[in-house]
């Protein structure tokens, strides 16, 4: 990692590829946590110094470069804090300092994952930092299809979230535990989000709050069936929920989200057959992928888009 005076040049490792990246976090025109344009990511990300607006792009080399565009080089604000901060954020959303080379060895031996992990080589699992976004993502995409979880997500955000505009531009960050903690019923369901998803979102935002869940706590058990165990005691979450937020918050490499309607269907797609496979089916499907299979499913999710 070079720091120069207001941008951060990131070095990945080989297996990496931005635009297989960028290409990912552009699946959705409805995405409201970061904006995709000329190939620029920018996001408002939480610091300790609170909220820090960045800005990825590629270099020539296949590294990122890391600016901060609403802050001047010589602003005494953009601490050295804060640049290690952004670093790490970056490092840790797109999952760079994983050894992926086990996942490609296995998926080159496995007839379902070979031709998309091939396909899309350089794609790294893009996580969720916050543990709580996470779970709301999780509960609002249950039994919806993708296209109107993000329309709630987005309404959500909106409405609760803090924001910094820039350069005629709203960027968010996501709504706290705090905030929506103090909310009602009724404050959530106008969003068209159901009684039971409000309910589910509130009573998170309070387990949080009252310190019964935190990411520290989760990783602390150490051992993807003793989390999974303490997340689905929670109102609202089930197995699908806990496992995603395994994968995609918690970087558990093992989660396997099975029962996942995108996983059914490139599943169904790759096997080039009318009917989604069975839960049966699928455990023997992946018997192969060991502690891989949330690289599994992430790169075959990416089939279908």
């Amino acid at each position: 990692m070079t720091i120069g005076d207001y941008s951060i040049q990131i070095k990945p490792p080989s297996a990496f590829s931005y635009d297989r990246t960028v290409d990912y976090l552009s699946r959705s025109d409805k995405e409201c946590m970061f904006l995709v344009e000329d190939r620029m990511v920018t996001r408002l990300i939480t610091t300790s110094s609170g909220p820090v607006l960045i800005r990825l792009s590629s270099l020539v080399d296949g590294g990122i470069n890391l600016e901060f565009p609403s802050r001047a080089a010589d602003d005494s604000d953009l601490t050295e804090d804060i640049r290690t901060e952004a670093a790490a954020y970056v490092r840790d959303w797109f999952d760079l300092d994983r050894d992926l080379a086990p996942f490609f060895e296995l998926a080159e031996q496995d007839d379902l994952l070979r031709e998309c992990a091939s396909r899309f080589y350089g794609l790294r699992l893009v996580g969720i930092d916050d543990l709580f976004e996470a779970m709301c993502w999780g509960i609002m995409g249950q039994q919806i299809n993708l296209p109107f979880a993000y329309t709630l997500k987005r309404r959500f955000v909106e409405e609760y979230g803090a924001y910094q505009d820039y350069e005629g531009k709203r960027y968010f960050t996501f709504p706290t535990p705090d905030t929506i903690a103090r909310l009602s019923l009724e404050d959530l369901t106008p969003m068209q989000l159901t009684t039971r998803k409000a309910e589910y979102l509130i009573g998170t935002a309070k387990e949080m709050v009252e310190g019964r869940l935190s990411k520290e706590q989760l990783l602390a058990l150490g051992d993807l069936a003793k989390i999974e165990k303490a997340l689905t005691s929670i109102r609202g979450i089930g197995p699908w929920t806990a496992n995603y937020v395994l994968m995609r918050c918690l970087r558990v490499p093992a989660a396997f989200p099975i029962a996942d309607v995108g996983l059914h269907n490139a599943l169904k797609l790759l096997l080039d057959r009318a009917d989604k496979p069975s839960i049966a089916e699928i455990k023997e499907l992946s018997a192969g992928w060991g502690d891989w299979k949330a690289y599994a499913t992430f790169y075959l999710w990416r089939l279908l888009y």
